[in-house]
Formats: structure tokens, sequence, C-alpha cells
């Protein structure tokens, strides 16, 4: 399918690179001399403007540094990531079947030094890896309640995919 690498860095949220359907959103982060303010969403307003109200989940995962957590992928959820603490070098892969952009793969690099919401619509695969050196935060919003026969699994080295998690600034 591809090459080794990570594909096309997205350094603005309203890039052409990014894969049909992910759409990317700055957020206002609020620093003050006690630490920071986030605000993560606004049911009904926004980025989760279509998200329902009855089956909106909201999750949080914390990661070590160096964690990978890819790739997962949903036939119906669409997520809505806000790393809220640490970086992220976030991987997404356009994994629809018949998609022009099939294969096309993006990165972004997220989190307390750039935060921005990204919406992961379903068939596109997606995972992050946590950099630098404190925890990363997670906060994540699905369309849906989880359901595991939704969701699934694809190593974060899998071939077909040839995401490489290395260092690429040396």
């Amino acid at each position: 399918m591809n090459e080794k690498g990570i594909g096309q860095v997205i350094l603005k949220p309203d890039s052409d690179k990014l894969i049909p359907g992910v759409k990317v959103f700055p957020v206002p982060l609020w620093p003050d001399d006690r630490g920071y303010f986030l605000e993560v969403a606004r049911l009904g307003q926004g980025p989760v403007a279509e998200f329902p109200a009855a089956t909106t989940q909201v999750s949080t995962a914390l990661s070590y540094p160096g964690t990978i957590k890819a790739f997962h992928i949903h036939k119906h959820q669409t997520d809505c990531w806000l790393p809220a603490a640490g970086m992220f070098q976030v991987a997404l892969v356009d994994l629809r079947e018949g998609s022009p952009t099939y294969g096309l793969r993006n990165t972004l690099y997220v989190g307390v030094l750039r935060p921005w919401q990204i919406i992961i619509p379903p068939g596109v695969g997606h995972g992050y890896k946590v950099i630098g050196g404190d925890p990363g935060v997670l906060v994540y919003l699905t369309n849906r309640l989880y359901d595991p026969a939704d969701e699934g699994r694809i190593p974060h080295n899998d071939a077909a995919i040839n995401y490489d998690w290395e260092l690429q600034h040396k």
C-alpha cells in the first residue's frame, strides 16, 4: 500500500492535504498564573454539533511518554479528539474502500502546544504516540456509545499501513 513513512504532516487546520472528512479546529487555551483552561466541547455547537446528546460519550485516556495506541477504526462511529495535556503524534490513514484517497496518511503534532480538535470519520484509521517527556491526556467524544462490534483494531506496525513511528527529525 505505502512506502514506510508518516504521510502528509498537517501544519494548519484548513490544510488541503487532510484526508477527506477529517476536520481540524483550533481550540482557545486560556493560561494564567494557576495553569490553563481548555474548553472541550459544547454539545449542539461547533465541531460536535451533529453528535446526538443521547448517544454522545465523553472519555479520557492518559498515556505515558512513548506509548503508542494504534490503530483503531470504526464502521459507524465518529470521534472528536482533543489532546488536553502533553504532546501527541496523531496518525490517520484513509482505509475506506473505494475512497479516492485510500491509503493516504496524515500526521498531526497536537497537544498543549497546539490545541486542536480533530474530527475522525468512520473508516479512517487512527492512533497516536505520546511524544516528549510528559504523559499525554486525550479527551475524546464519540457520537455513539461504545460498541465493540463497531470497533476494529489494527497493529501499530501493520505492513499495509507501514506507518513509521520512529523519531523523524533526528
